[in-house]
């Protein structure tokens, strides 16, 4: 049984509404996409794998971004 991330991730509105803004934006590097959406769903208490499914990257990649954005907040993305 894989174990949950104790990474947790609670969004501010300004977070949320800078994510979704990212996540939607047509011009958008894809990276910068994929980032904001393993936020987001991560955000909505994911798992690592659930993410990865969705997203279609592998689990360890999600993980990473997750651990970034929990320490350093939006600028974790970059």
């Amino acid at each position: 049984m894989p174990r949950s991330s104790p990474f947790v991730i609670e969004l501010t509105a300004a977070e949320r509404c800078a994510l979704e803004t990212v996540s939607a934006k047509y011009t958008s590097p894809y990276f910068s996409v994929l980032r904001a959406r393993v936020a987001l769903f991560a955000a909505q208490h994911l798992d690592n794998k659930e993410i990865s499914i969705i997203l279609g990257l592998p689990r360890q990649t999600v993980s990473k971004w997750r651990k970034r954005f929990y320490y350093d907040r939006l600028a974790g993305l970059t």
